[in-house]
């Protein structure tokens, strides 16, 4: 006999919900386990791409970095279009359902392409001249394509309904659910610098040394696992039904502004607008504000708008309230700093590719001995320096800043971000003073062999890549997870999916204009006599020099920043704030399967 406590809440004919039973922390290991063996599964086999495109499908490293950079730019556009079809149409669960298993998929396409050598070009046997070995054809290249397709069906769903999906197990009326949610956050990041760990290092180190087809197959293995918990716990699951997108109050604003755009605004707009907002509004009433006033005009009432007994617009597309023309202002106002994001990121970007392409370059021999350290396997120094970080800045820089400024998290959130793109250029010039002094040192000293790639490898030690990936962890303390909590506390309630997928934005936007940048330099320098900056040899080229460019545009960048700053006005205080006693409930109400 089913326990009354273990049925799912369902809707009754007169649409009264029953009480929903959150299970929380039972969920928890299905939830938790599923992303550990997902993020295992592929943050590792991510971060080795650039490798595995030149050493098994002979691509020219400009070429493999394009290829990454589109790849990565199309992933984290995705989750936009994911959060959209989760929120309308399908809810997180069976997003969640599909997204792991597309991943899965992905995975197991991509270990077919090195273990099948018909899937893959034949070994290239000149590692001094990679021009001289022999491509890819139309049908392996169809076939990897098909990969990183399942993959990017992936990350569309899991990363913007992954955090939310989890949240929902918790009861948020309550202190222990409250207490829950905020476990599930630090389980959640714990686990993520967990796995990009064990796969920056054994899952890395078994894919370059050992066998690409055990090294990918490994992740695939990993991935299905992931899958198999997720729906292991399917019965104990609260699962929200999508309520239709945010997006479509923000495009009726829209509309009515432009069909009332002749009409004069009132003196007294906080008297004389529509104010009107739903009982069962999850969103915090928002005050008037005098900024982008154009947008006041969509709540202008005319004799031709009419009111339905309950206060709502008969006809939301010609009369809109103050609370949703509030709530638009609240996106236009951090689209300017979401822009000045790009940049940044771009940064972040190039580092994590082209630092892969100094270590194949540098000694990776620890001591000694014969064992070489995996060029990827590097990046492991921006988590320990992220993880490191992360704690120090929130118990110790907080309290201590908190009793200087006064204010709840020491420093304000744009503050935050400002430190981090500080940071993005100190890691920049970092990064081109590190490169010069390892090219300096390929040219006039003894060389240690050839690189995996080609050229000549310097004997300057690897490890003085760890200042750049140290600051590049710094950098995602304060400017990545200051815009993720930044996005998350400046959006509408209704729309925190969709915050959360406007970082993976910016990210798409990055990879992009980082692909455009490679190019751009390649093409316009490899035509002048000092040659081109990008080479398949970085020995002969001038990274340096495309280094210090993107320091250049990230000081304009900063500039930027800080205007937009100066002009930017937050959502409210939290003591400005009218919330709505009754959000909390109506979480149930929405059902909950």
């Amino acid at each position: 006999m089913v326990n009354k406590e273990e049925k799912t809440a369902e809707l009754s004919d007169n649409h009264e919900p029953e009480a929903v039973n959150y299970r929380g922390i039972k969920a928890m290991p299905f939830i938790i386990g599923n992303e550990t063996f997902e993020k295992i599964g592929t943050m590792g086999t991510l971060s080795n791409l650039v490798v595995y495109l030149t050493s098994v499908f002979n691509m020219k490293s400009i070429t493999a970095a394009t290829f990454i950079n589109i790849f990565q730019g199309i992933s984290n556009m995705a989750p936009l279009l994911g959060a959209f079809l989760s929120d309308t149409y399908f809810g997180r669960y069976k997003t969640l359902a599909f997204a792991c298993s597309a991943s899965f998929l992905g995975m197991a396409v991509l270990t077919l392409t090195a273990a099948i050598p018909k899937l893959h070009p034949p070994k290239c046997s000149t590692l001094s001249d990679i021009s001289t070995c022999v491509g890819s054809t139309a049908w392996e290249l169809a076939f990897l394509l098909s990969a990183f397709g399942f993959l990017v069906i992936g990350a569309g769903g899991i990363r913007p309904s992954n955090l939310a999906f989890g949240a929902d197990q918790f009861d948020p009326a309550t202190k222990s659910g409250q207490k829950g949610i905020r476990s599930f956050f630090n389980w959640y990041y714990f686990t993520f610098t967990f796995a990009v760990m064990v796969s920056a290092s054994l899952i890395v180190y078994i894919q370059s040394n050992l066998s690409w087809a055990i090294g990918l197959g490994i992740p695939a293995v990993l991935m299905f696992f992931s899958c198999i918990l997720f729906f292991m716990g399917s019965r104990i699951y609260v699962k929200v039904k999508p309520e239709g997108s945010p997006l479509t109050s923000v495009a009726r604003v829209l509309v009515a502004a432009t069909k009332k755009r002749k009409l004069k605004l009132p003196d007294e707009p906080n008297l004389s607008l529509f104010n009107y907002m739903p009982d069962n509004s999850i969103n915090s009433k928002l005050p008037h504000t005098e900024q982008f006033r154009f947008l006041d005009k969509s709540a202008i009432i005319t004799t031709e708008d009419q009111i339905n007994p309950d206060g709502s617009a008969v006809n939301p597309w010609k009369l809109c309230s103050i609370q949703q023309v509030e709530e638009v202002k609240c996106l236009v106002r951090v689209m300017p700093i979401w822009a000045s994001s790009i940049i940044f990121l771009t940064a972040l970007v190039q580092q994590d590719i082209y630092g892969v392409f100094q270590a194949l370059q540098s000694d990776r021999r620890l001591g000694n001995g014969s064992f070489k350290v995996p060029a990827a396997s590097y990046s492991i120094f921006a988590m320990l320096s992220l993880t490191i970080s992360i704690p120090i800045y929130d118990r110790v820089m907080v309290p201590y800043l908190q009793k200087h400024t006064g204010k709840k998290g020491g420093i304000t959130l744009l503050q935050r971000m400002g430190i981090g793109f500080l940071f993005s250029l100190i890691m920049m010039l970092v990064c081109g003073l590190v490169e010069e002094h390892r090219r300096n040192l390929a040219l006039t000293r003894p060389t240690l062999g050839i690189a995996p790639k080609g050229g000549a490898t310097s004997s300057m030690s690897a490890l003085w890549l760890i200042p750049q990936l140290f600051l590049s962890g710094l950098c995602q303390c304060f400017g990545c997870i200051g815009q993720i909590e930044f996005n998350y506390k400046q959006f509408p309630e209704n729309m925190r999916s969709i915050a959360g997928s406007f970082f993976f934005l910016g990210l798409a936007m990055s990879s992009y204009l980082s692909g455009f940048l490679v190019s751009f330099v390649h093409h316009i320098t490899a035509r002048t006599k000092a040659g081109d900056w990008l080479p398949e040899d970085l020995n002969k080229g001038k990274l340096d020099f495309f280094y210090f460019l993107i320091a250049a545009l990230g000081f304009i960048n900063f500039v930027y920043f800080l205007i937009c700053a100066k002009w930017y006005r937050y959502k409210a205080d939290d003591e400005t704030i009218v919330f709505n006693v009754d959000s909390a409930k109506n979480q149930t109400e929405k059902l909950i399967v």
